[in-house]
């Protein structure tokens, strides 16, 4: 005779897989991408390259510590447009530092690091000490720096002087990989364990879900809303530097056309690897699909405006699927409760 198998097993088994599947369905999508531009001739002999890869790794970079610095906000429960604006700022800061005062380069960095730290205490402020709506707040950030850069600097890049280490970190390679990876390994690395393995993390995924219960529990929402904005301020200050590493100065429109690519990555990641919640490593892996993504297009020829169309395209979907994926798994956790 053969063996039945029970329905509870069948249903464990098939639950198991669709989970499995939402955790590793945008990974295997992008081995897809990777694949599918590798074998089509247009772009196959340039795609699967040493070079093209580096590329791809330096240009995501950026967008990577960008795209991080929205999550902790997010987290918390609000929207922080003014991430990549902030990201120009701490560029001509650091490139200011080094260029027009002659700076010694730990204090250009430090400098390009502290503006973004002040921008994100004052996103926090308004936010979260005065109650003002997020999206309004960091909307007006991000339109009124760009304005002040370019009163600043009139319009004209800062490139004089940079320190040479610091265009190396932008431009060299090492063990094989672009330099400029390795210090966003440890950005990726550090925000992973924060949100995920310290009781801070616990408690901004808490205000982010439910601000009433958190408040019951003893979190302050005030001081952890703070904290988000501040953090992503820090974090958003990284890529900034990052990015005068990169340009090999300070440019005036430099870094704020990465916020949707950034945004891409962050819904994108919010369907892959902890689905429905926001995370840093599912963020990684959205990055690294729209760049490569955006390659393989650039590659087989496309039109000038299909990497924005496939931008904006990503960015509705994600949103889109990592909004059914958080609704599924609050209605899982209700369900428990």
């Amino acid at each position: 005779m053969s063996a039945i198998t029970p329905p509870g097993a069948a249903s464990a088994r098939s639950h198991a897989l669709r989970r499995l599947g939402e955790r590793y369905g945008l990974v295997l999508l992008l081995g897809a991408v990777c694949l599918f531009f590798s074998v089509l001739p247009a772009s196959s002999p340039a795609f699967p390259t040493t070079a093209n890869l580096q590329a791809v790794l330096g240009n995501i970079a950026v967008v990577s510590v960008l795209g991080i610095a929205a999550i902790f906000p997010l987290v918390g429960g609000h929207f922080d447009f003014s991430v990549a604006a902030t990201s120009l700022v701490s560029s001509i800061a650091c490139a200011a530092l080094l260029s027009d005062h002659h700076v010694p380069l730990p204090v250009g960095v430090a400098g390009g690091l502290l503006a973004g730290l002040a921008v994100g205490v004052v996103n926090a402020t308004l936010v979260a000490a005065l109650r003002l709506n997020a999206f309004i707040v960091t909307i007006g950030t991000a339109t009124l720096l760009p304005g002040v850069v370019q009163w600043y600097t009139g319009g004209v890049g800062i490139t004089r002087d940079i320190a040479q280490p610091l265009r190396d970190l932008g431009s060299g390679t090492w063990l094989g990989l672009p330099r400029v990876i390795w210090p966003v390994a440890a950005v990726i690395a550090a925000c992973w364990f924060v949100l995920g393995q310290t009781a801070v993390g616990r408690r901004l995924h808490a205000v982010g879900g439910n601000p009433s219960a958190a408040r019951l529990v003893g979190i302050s929402v005030t001081r952890m809303s703070f904290l988000a904005f501040v953090i992503s301020g820090g974090l958003a200050g990284v890529a900034g530097v990052l990015l005068t590493a990169r340009n090999g100065g300070g440019l005036v429109n430099s870094g704020v056309d990465l916020l949707f690519p950034a945004l891409a990555a962050v819904f994108l990641g919010g369907t892959a690897i902890d689905p429905g919640r926001y995370n840093v490593l599912g963020t990684v892996v959205g990055a690294l699909f729209v760049a490569l993504s955006v390659s393989g297009l650039t590659l087989a020829g496309a039109a000038d405006w299909v990497p924005d169309v496939f931008n904006g395209v990503a960015l509705v979907v994600a949103v889109a699927i990592s909004t059914l994926l958080a609704r599924r798994r609050g209605q899982a956790g209700a369900e428990n409760t």
